[in-house]
């Protein structure tokens, strides 16, 4: 007796049926870039198109991040038409909890992506790829080698929004921490900025769990004692997440952080959005200065460059423009699929 085809039913919100991706990693932090199957994200703007993803379709958001396809810390791209007439592509960042402003990881592997792809044409030894986030227009450099059959791509570096220190030395009392002093940068989304050693914690040797709860707590107490504003547009004024540091500025060696961002998820990478926050607050207390090379390392080991290339205003902010450089990595192709009376393959998570 054979077994009756159930892929024949796939679920109506699915306008072709599945929904493809290209996998990728940056610095161990997924990136899995929807190359086809995702229904229309409309809007005028950016930001609108953000709003009508989250109001609209975040059920497929749902199905492409969490369990079964996914898991707790997974991260996507979802790529919409571009309204800013500089833009080579734009799109939105997905994660657990929703839709991020900004994401330099994902924007290192969207580099090679559009190079690799066709979308932008390759230029040697260097192919700009302007990107449009949520957070504004992200312009990318990447690294192009001729080979006997063609070309390869490398690193890639972006050069992000104005990036700038939101408060130094704010305080808050947090539970189950006590009275604590924090920054909050802005590099294309804003962040609580603590060195371990404030918390009591030591990043080479605390437990990680330790460090993943002070900083969920850290967040969760920001969020709701501080007012955020940013000049552009108020739906980027939220505190995406917690970066803590090992206390150093990168100069010498390189510093070690851990990003704790949206749900409880962690970035395996060293958080591109985020080195420009930690540079912009760095600039502010003049750790840095304009030029200055740094390097920033993640809880995998892997390494992202950044500088302050100029600084410039932002409204009320003394901001900086920050580069940041790392490598991107393929790892597979998807096709993805649910059948309409799959109710668990809708998405779920489990988590310890």
């Amino acid at each position: 007796m054979q077994p009756e085809r159930r892929d024949s039913a796939p679920d109506p919100d699915l306008p072709e049926g599945k929904i493809t991706t290209v996998e990728m990693h940056t610095g161990g932090e997924p990136v899995r870039i929807v190359t086809a199957g995702y229904p229309p994200v409309l809007g005028d703007t950016i930001l609108d198109k953000r709003r009508y993803a989250r109001e609209r379709l975040d059920h497929l958001r749902r199905m492409l991040i969490f369990e079964p396809r996914g898991h707790h810390d997974m991260y996507g791209v979802i790529p919409v038409e571009p309204d800013h007439p500089e833009a080579d592509i734009a799109v939105l960042f997905m994660h657990n909890e929703g839709y991020s402003t900004m994401c330099g990881h994902a924007v290192i592997a969207l580099g090679r992506y559009a190079v690799d792809t066709g979308i932008v044409t390759p230029t040697v030894p260097l192919t700009a790829v302007n990107i449009q986030c949520p957070c504004g227009l992200v312009r990318a450099m990447v690294e192009v080698v001729l080979t006997p059959t063609g070309f390869r791509t490398g690193s890639v570096s972006f050069e992000s929004v104005p990036s700038f220190a939101f408060a130094l030395d704010a305080e808050a009392h947090v539970p189950g921490i006590g009275t604590l002093r924090f920054d909050i940068g802005y590099g294309g989304a804003f962040y609580a900025i603590v060195s371990a050693g404030s918390v009591g914690l030591d990043l080479s040797t605390s437990p990680f769990r330790d460090v993943v709860e002070a900083a969920d707590r850290i967040t969760k107490t920001v969020q709701a004692t501080v007012a955020l504003d940013h000049p552009d547009d108020q739906d980027l004024a939220f505190l995406y997440g917690t970066i803590v540091t090992d206390g150093g500025t990168g100069k010498d060696e390189p510093s070690t952080n851990v990003c704790v961002f949206a749900e409880r998820e962690v970035d395996r990478s060293p958080t591109g959005s985020g080195v420009s926050a930690r540079m912009a607050v760095q600039l502010a207390r003049g750790d840095i200065s304009i030029g200055e090379q740094c390097q920033f390392r993640s809880i995998t080991g892997s390494v992202f460059g950044g500088r302050i290339l100029r600084s410039e205003r932002t409204g009320r902010f003394d901001a900086a423009r920050v580069e940041v450089a790392g490598r991107a990595f393929y790892s597979g192709t998807s096709s993805f699929t649910i059948e309409e009376d799959d109710s668990i393959g809708r998405g779920f998570v489990l988590r310890p």
